[in-house]
C-alpha cells in the first residue's frame, strides 16, 4: 500500500510535549494505518504481527463486497453493518478459521479490526482526491471512529438462559423495555498532563469510572502522581450513554406463569440512544458484563455483581413495517407453523372453529366470545382512525368472564393481564421515578407494555378512580404525562378487554349500564361492543351446562354439546341464525385448536392480512349505520355517533383478517352487525324484556324516572290551572298522550308515582296528586 502521508502529517509544537510522547498521540499512519491509535491505543496488549494479519484479511473482505458499504453514507453515520452470515462463510473461514470463536469471545478486538479496515478505506478514498492539506487535517480530526455493529447473530438466547459461562461473551436476546433513563455523557478516553514534565498520556476510563495512570510514561520523568486530567483535550473522547431494564416476553412459550418475570439491564452508546422507548419490543445482540452492586460492599461484607448486556446492536422490532402490527415480530414462524395455519385456515366453518377454541372451558356465549375474537384480529391500520377495538363484558359472579379474559391473554401475540382491584393509574399508563442520581427514568405500565397487542382489564367495575387514565389511551391511542417538568406522548396502541360485575352483585335490568356499573358516559362510548351476561334460571340450559362441566372434569374436554346455549335476552331471528352458525351441533365433536397455534394464527393474520371493504358490504355497514340514526334520534337516547360507523368498520375487517381475506364481504358485515345488533339489544332492553330505544345507556337514572318527572310536573301545571288536586286515570293519560309517553309504559309509570308517595289511589280510578301546590 501507498500512503500520501503529508496530507495527515499534523506539524506540532514539542514546547509542552516531550518527545518521547509524541508515538502516544501522535495522529499519523501507525503500522500502515491511519487511526491505529484510535482503534488500538493500548499496542502492548495485542500481538501487532497477528493484527496485522487479521487486518489484510478485512480489507479483502471489504474489497469483495464493497456493494454493500456506502463509504460516503458510513463516514456520515460513523457506523455500518456487519453481517454474521457473511461473515461465517467458507471462503471467510478459510483465511480466518477462528473467526467464529473469537468473535464471540474477543469481539471488541474483531469489531475494531473491521473498524480500522473500513476506516482505511474511507481514507485512501479522501486521498484519491487530491485534497489540499488543511482539508486533509479537518477530514482526519471530523473522521473520530467508525463503528462496526454484528446484525443477524444467532441463536437468541432466553434470559433465563444467561448463565456466568457467557460473560464476556457476545450474546443475543430479546424482551421488552420496561425502564428507559435519561441520556449521560460519559468519558471513554480521557487524556492526563503529567504536572512534572508537562507529559501527556491517554488512559481508558474502565466502567466509565475515573481511572488515573499509575506512572508518567516520559523518559526521564518517574512521576506517579499528581496528574492533571484535560478534560478539552482533541483526544479526551467522550460517549452518551443510556441504560434500559428489559423484561422477557410474558405470553411466548419459554415463560414460566406464576412467577416474577426476568429482566436484565441493558447499557445503549453512541447512536444506540432513544432507539427505543418504555414498551418497545426489541432484539439487542450486545457483550455480557458485569457490574457492582451500589451500596453493598460496606462492612467488610463481600461484594455483589449484576449482569448487563453492553449493546452493540438494537433492532426495534415495533418499528418494522413501517410500524404495525410490531408485536407479530415476537412470534418466530418455521416451516412447520406455515403448514399447521394453512391446515387451519382450509377449516370448513373457520369462523365457529376459532369461536369455539377461544375459551373450551366455558359453555356458551358464542356471540360474546366471537365479539372478543374479532378484537384480537383488529381491523386495518390506518392514518385517520385506530384498527384496535374494546370490548367490555358486564354481568353476573360465575359467567366466566375472567376465563375468557385469560384465554383472550393466552392467544393474544401479546397480552398483559390486570386485575383492577390491586391496578393503579401509574401502573395501567406509565410511571415517572426517580433515578439514584436525581434523573428521572421512565417506567412502562400495562398500556404500555401492551402496546400493538391487547390488555385484559378485570374487575373493571372496582378501579372507578382509574377510569381518567384510560380515556386518552382508548381513543388517542397514546398517553400524554406532564410531570417534574417532562412533558412527553407515549403511544399506547392497545386493544381493551374489560370484565365488570355490576353494583349489587347482580344485574339490574331496570337500570341503565352506567348505573348498573357506577362509571362515567365518556367511558362507556369509548367500548365498541358491550355484553351483557344474566344467570337466569332455566331447566333444560342448567342441566346441559352441568353435563358440559361434569364432563370437562372427567376429562371429555372435546365432549359432545347439544345446540343449547344460555341466553340472556330475546334475540332476533337474524342474531339466531349467527348463533346456530358458532353452535356445536348434537353429537358432535371438535378437536379445539392449541393456544400456542391460536397465537401463530393471529399473529400471521396481523402481519400479512390487511383486508378492504367491498363495496357491497360498505352498503350493508352504511344501511345498518343510518337505521340506527333513525331510531335513535329522541334527545334522551343514547346518541349514535360516528364511533359507531368506525367501530362497523373495524369489526368487518376483523371479520376479513379471521379468514385471511384481503377483502371483506357483504356475509362479513352481516356477521358484524348481528354482533352490533345483540351488543345493542342487551343494553336498551328493560325489565320487561321489551327493546326500549328510547332508553338511554350513559344517564344517571333510569329512563322511566325522566318520563315519570315530565308527568309529574305536567299534573303540576294542570293543577294551578284547574285549582283541583284529583285527576281520573283518563284525564292523566290523555295529559300523558301530550307529552309524548309511550301508552305501554303509561300504566307502569303511573304505579311507580303511587308507590312513591306522589299520586295517592282514591278509588274508582281516581288519583290525588299530593305534590300539588293549592
Amino acid at each position: 500500500m501507498s500512503f500520501n502521508k503529508k496530507h495527515f502529517y499534523k506539524k506540532r509544537s514539542k514546547k509542552n510535549i516531550p518527545s518521547s510522547d509524541i508515538s502516544i498521540i501522535d495522529d499519523g499512519p501507525s503500522h500502515g494505518y491511519y487511526g491505529f491509535k484510535v482503534y488500538f491505543p493500548e499496542e502492548d496488549l495485542v500481538d501487532i504481527n497477528i493484527l496485522l494479519i487479521h487486518l489484510k484479511i478485512c480489507g479483502k473482505f471489504f474489497e469483495q463486497n464493497t456493494g454493500f458499504f456506502d463509504l460516503n453514507l458510513i463516514q456520515k453515520h460513523k457506523w455500518f453493518l456487519l453481517d454474521y452470515k457473511m461473515l461465517i462463510e467458507k471462503e471467510m473461514m478459510s483465511k480466518w478459521p477462528d473467526l467464529r470463536n473469537e468473535l464471540v469471545d474477543n469481539t471488541e478486538y474483531i469489531l475494531n479490526c473491521f473498524g480500522l479496515s473500513l476506516h482505511q478505506l474511507i481514507c485512501e478514498d479522501f486521498l484519491s482526491k487530491d485534497e489540499l492539506e488543511e482539508t486533509a487535517e479537518t477530514f482526519y480530526s471530523n473522521l473520530g471512529k467508525i463503528r462496526a455493529k454484528i446484525i443477524n447473530y444467532e441463536p437468541i438466547l432466553h434470559l433465563k438462559d444467561l448463565k456466568v459461562n457467557i460473560y464476556e461473551k457476545l450474546t443475543t436476546v430479546r424482551g421488552t423495555v420496561i425502564k428507559a433513563s435519561a441520556v449521560k455523557i460519559h468519558c471513554d478516553y480521557l487524556a492526563f498532563s503529567c504536572s512534572s514534565c508537562k507529559g501527556m498520556q491517554i488512559v481508558k476510563q474502565k466502567d466509565f469510572f475515573l481511572t488515573l495512570p499509575t506512572k508518567c510514561q516520559s523518559r526521564g520523568c518517574q512521576a506517579k502522581s499528581n496528574f492533571l486530567p484535560l478534560y478539552s483535550s482533541p483526544h479526551t473522547r467522550t460517549i452518551n450513554s443510556q441504560y434500559l431494564k428489559i423484561q422477557e416476553l410474558v405470553g411466548n412459550d419459554q415463560y414460566e406463569s406464576g412467577r416474577t418475570p426476568r429482566t436484565l439491564e441493558c447499557e445503549l452508546t453512541e447512536e444506540l440512544v432513544y432507539s427505543c422507548m418504555p414498551g418497545d419490543d426489541i432484539t439487542i445482540t450486545g457483550i455480557i458484563k458485569v457490574k457492582k452492586e451500589s451500596n453493598v460492599a460496606k462492612n467488610n461484607q463481600p461484594s455483589l455483581f449484576s449482569m448487563y448486556i453492553n449493546g452493540i446492536h438494537v433492532v426495534n422490532n415495533k418499528n418494522r413495517n413501517q410500524g404495525s402490527y410490531g408485536a407479530c415480530e415476537r412470534i418466530i414462524f418455521n416451516m412447520e407453523d406455515y403448514y399447521s395455519i394453512q391446515k387451519i385456515h382450509g377449516e370448513p366453518m373457520l369462523f365457529r372453529y376459532l369461536v369455539q377454541s377461544l375459551c373450551p372451558s366455558i359453555y356458551g356465549h358464542e356471540v360474546v366470545k366471537a365479539g372478543l375474537l374479532l378484537a384480537l384480529f383488529g381491523g386495518t391500520s390506518g392514518n385517520v382512525t385506530r384498527a384496535e377495538s374494546h370490548v367490555l363484558m358486564i354481568g353476573d359472579p360465575g359467567l366466566g368472564k375472567s376465563q375468557m379474559l385469560q384465554a383472550c391473554t393466552n392467544v393474544a401475540p401479546r397480552g398483559v393481564y390486570v386485575c383492577g382491584n390491586t391496578s393503579t393509574s401509574s401502573g395501567l399508563t406509565v410511571t415517572l421515578s426517580r433515578e439514584p442520581g436525581g434523573d428521572y427514568a421512565l417506567e412502562a405500565g400495562a398500556l404500555m407494555l401492551a402496546d400493538q397487542g391487547c390488555c385484559c382489564i378485570d374487575e373493571f367495575d372496582k378501579m372507578p378512580t382509574q377510569h381518567s387514565s384510560l380515556l386518552e389511551a382508548m381513543e388517542q391511542q397514546s398517553i400524554s404525562i406532564a410531570k417534574a417538568g417532562i412533558t412527553c406522548t407515549l403511544p399506547s396502541r392497545t386493544t381493551i378487554l374489560a370484565a365488570a360485575n355490576p353494583a349489587g352483585g347482580h344485574y339490574n335490568k331496570g337500570k341503565t349500564v352506567a348505573e348498573n356499573l357506577k362509571i362515567s358516559a365518556p367511558m362507556l362510548s369509548r367500548f365498541d361492543l358491550i355484553f351483557i351476561l344474566l344467570d337466569n334460571p332455566d331447566e333444560e340450559v342448567d342441566m346441559m351446562l352441568s353435563k358440559h362441566i361434569l364432563g370437562m372434569h372427567s376429562g371429555f374436554t372435546n365432549a359432545s354439546m347439544h345446540n343449547t346455549t344460555v341466553t340472556s335476552t330475546q334475540i332476533s331471528p337474524n342474531e339466531q341464525s349467527l348463533r346456530s352458525r358458532l353452535q356445536i351441533q348434537q353429537n358432535e365433536t371438535i378437536d379445539f385448536l392449541p393456544h400456542n397455534l391460536f397465537r401463530k394464527y393471529i399473529a400471521y393474520a396481523q402481519k400479512y392480512v390487511n383486508p378492504n371493504i367491498s363495496d357491497g358490504a360498505k352498503d350493508v355497514i352504511k344501511e345498518f349505520y343510518l337505521n340506527l340514526r333513525k331510531k335513535f334520534r329522541t334527545g334522551e337516547t343514547t346518541p349514535v355517533t360516528t364511533r359507531q360507523l368506525q367501530s362497523l368498520i373495524r369489526l368487518t375487517q376483523a371479520r376479513a383478517k379471521l379468514e385471511l381475506r384481503e377483502e371483506a364481504t357483504v356475509e362479513d358485515a352481516q356477521d358484524v352487525v348481528e354482533v352490533m345488533k345483540r351488543s345493542m339489544s342487551d343494553i336498551f332492553t328493560d325489565e320487561a324484556g321489551i327493546l326500549d330505544r328510547t332508553r338511554s345507556q350513559n344517564s344517571t337514572g333510569m329512563s322511566n324516572r325522566n318520563k315519570a318527572l315530565r308527568l309529574l310536573n305536567g299534573l303540576q301545571k294542570e293543577s294551578k290551572n284547574t285549582s283541583k288536586s284529583i285527576f281520573t286515570f283518563k284525564e292523566i293519560q290523555a295529559l300523558g298522550e301530550k307529552l309524548d309517553i309511550p301508552s305501554e309504559k303509561f300504566h307502569n309509570i303511573v304505579q311507580t308515582l303511587n308507590i312513591q308517595g306522589y299520586l295517592l289511589y282514591k278509588g274508582s280510578q281516581n288519583y290525588q296528586l299530593l305534590s300539588a301546590e293549592l
